[in-house]
């Protein structure tokens, strides 16, 4: 089996098992990627996929992150069941583009699945500008979006304005739409006449990480 692996392939193999070893539970993507220099999730999973197939590595979901390592008799690792999920960070959302597009995945955020297990298709997106600090969600933040077309009354949405794309709390009032900032200095917007319109999610979450 060692024979058909390629160095790289063989060094993680070697890191899986030994996290292991040393935590009781598997790596995660994001650890193995940082260990190793791999800038993109992506990149580790093809790695991980090509030990699967390989009959190096077993995964029992696609969720929890659970590997566990074999050999060629037995299976010699511990499993590990985190309840986790990772869902991918984007750094834009544009017109005309996929908003899962790979050029405009930046990385992923791993959070428990009960937090999120009643959406669909969940994303992050990291937060450019200042117009939402009254609401606590300040740049370099990062907001979870639950993608959905329509939202209520007040709550907070990223929307599609032409080809931009804009993080506001949505107003309805006598019939009127408007997005509303929540920093004095930045006007609220009306839709009344606005044609390019549309919603593209709705924030379920905001995270944010100190140094």
């Amino acid at each position: 089996m060692k024979n058909e692996l390629t160095e790289k392939q063989q060094d993680i193999l070697n890191f899986i098992q030994e996290f292991i070893e040393l935590n009781n539970y598997s790596p995660s993507y994001r650890e193995i990627g940082k260990h190793f220099g791999i800038a993109s999730t992506f990149g580790v999973k093809r790695h991980i996929d090509a030990l699967i197939k390989k009959g190096c590595l077993n995964s029992e979901s696609n969720f929890s992150r659970t590997l566990s390592v074999i050999n060629n008799n037995s299976m010699v690792s511990k499993i590990s069941h985190d309840n986790s999920v990772e869902i991918p960070v984007v750094g834009r959302v544009a017109a005309g583009f996929p908003i899962l597009a790979q050029e405009n995945i930046e990385g992923t955020l791993t959070l428990d699945s009960g937090l999120i297990s009643k959406f669909k298709g969940c994303f992050g997106l990291k937060v450019k500008g200042d117009s939402m600090i009254n609401a606590g969600i300040f740049e370099g933040d990062t907001v979870v979006i639950n993608p959905q077309s329509d939202a209520n009354n007040g709550e907070i949405i990223v929307a599609l304005l032409g080809d931009e794309a804009t993080l506001k709390r949505l107003g309805k009032r006598n019939n009127e739409m408007e997005l509303i900032p929540e920093n004095d200095k930045y006007p609220i917007i009306s839709l009344n006449k606005r044609e390019d319109f549309s919603i593209v999610g709705k924030v379920i979450g905001v995270f944010r990480w100190y140094n």
